[in-house]
């Protein structure tokens, strides 16, 4: 929604969020994020990346890193170049 006047629609989105199942896990990525601040990690273009994915089963507890954009967001491809 960048470069438009109208406001954001936060609470569609948010209803939108929930409607997908999506909010419990970004509240495990935002908690991954705020723990990272609090030991002054620097983030700063950098991904955070669960050892396991969230899509995947995994939690915060399984541990988290940081990744390079590019690296977090790729999928790994089968030698025909379909997704794993």
């Amino acid at each position: 929604m960048a470069y438009t006047k109208t406001p954001r629609p936060y609470k569609k989105e948010y209803q939108q969020e929930l409607a997908r199942g999506e909010h419990d896990n970004r509240m495990e990525r935002q908690k991954a994020r705020r723990e990272m601040d609090k030991k002054g990690i620097a983030r700063k273009g950098k991904d955070v990346a669960h050892v396991k994915a969230l899509s995947k089963g995994g939690s915060n507890a399984d541990g988290v890193r940081l990744e390079s954009p590019h690296k977090n967001r790729s999928f790994k491809r089968k030698p025909d170049g379909s997704m794993k």
